[in-house]
């Protein structure tokens, strides 16, 4: 991982041990990352974003280099109570919040039914309406433990073949090496698959008729060409929040890093508007 992406924070959660960071000068701007990646899926539109906001950043529990066996299961709903005793951590009472893939659902129930405020929400590429996932992510979900052992240079390939699939546009080769690492140790094959046995779409069913109540803007942008979560679903979001679809053509589902500039001013726009 680039040396620019350091996580010196250390936070005991309910859900096992966090790493953070925080930098930047400006109003509070909170990052929530998704799966199966971690905060260092933002670390080429930060050094933007820094420039104007302090910057907080994390891995979730079971994700990057946070605890990957902490005593509670790193399912959504937790997710959500972490996201919650993050923002008690850093002091943040009305934060601007970015989202990405299941980080839409984390701050939305966070939000929702959790009442925390926010003083604007950019929601990515979420996972926030059903159905969710890929036609592979619904396949292993059903047969989780005939991937669970998988020799680990069979794991690698298997890892570094999904994270390829979500791309409509090449990234940085340095790139793939910090999203994939942290799937490749022992501890973090168990927690990959894990993941997938976690999920359940009850965790974002449960407001998809709340999304209207937003108590803040929000914004919905969406790389048009995401293989894994389709334009539709983020129109469908956008819909039933009340704001327009921003689509950004040419992208897929990691729009951050297949094409930070063009990403951190859209984000910039929609939190500085």
């Amino acid at each position: 991982m680039p040396a620019m992406w350091s996580l010196d924070q250390t936070f005991e959660t309910s859900a096992g041990t966090v790493v953070a960071r925080v930098a930047g000068d400006g109003p509070p701007l909170v990052l929530a990352h998704g799966w199966p990646w971690s905060s260092y899926s933002w670390h080429r539109i930060t050094p933007a974003l820094e420039a104007r906001f302090r910057v907080h950043a994390y891995d979730m529990p079971g994700f990057g280099r946070s605890q990957k066996d902490g005593a509670r299961p790193p399912s959504i709903d937790v997710q959500g109570e972490v996201f919650c005793e993050m923002l008690d951590h850093w002091g943040l009472d009305a934060p601007r919040v970015v989202a990405h893939d299941f980080g839409g659902a984390v701050t939305l129930r966070a939000h929702l039914l959790r009442g925390r405020d926010y003083t604007a929400l950019v929601l990515m590429n979420v996972v926030a309406m059903r159905p969710w996932g890929s036609d592979f992510f619904e396949h292993v979900k059903r047969h989780v433990d005939a991937f669970t052992g998988l020799p680990p240079h069979i794991h690698k390939a298997v890892v570094c073949a999904y994270i390829d699939s979500a791309l409509a546009h090449p990234i940085a080769p340095d790139d793939y090496d910090g999203l994939d690492a942290p799937w490749l140790t022992p501890d973090g094959q168990t927690a990959f698959w894990r993941q997938f046995a976690l999920a359940d779409e009850r965790f974002t069913a449960e407001m998809e008729d709340r999304y209207g109540d937003l108590r803040c803007p929000a914004s919905v942008l969406w790389g048009a060409d995401d293989p894994w979560i389709p334009l539709a679903r983020g129109a469908a979001l956008a819909e039933r929040i009340g704001v327009p679809l921003t689509q950004m053509d040419g992208l897929g589902h990691l729009p951050q890093l297949e094409d930070p500039p063009r990403v951190a001013r859209a984000i910039l726009s929609r939190l500085e508007g």
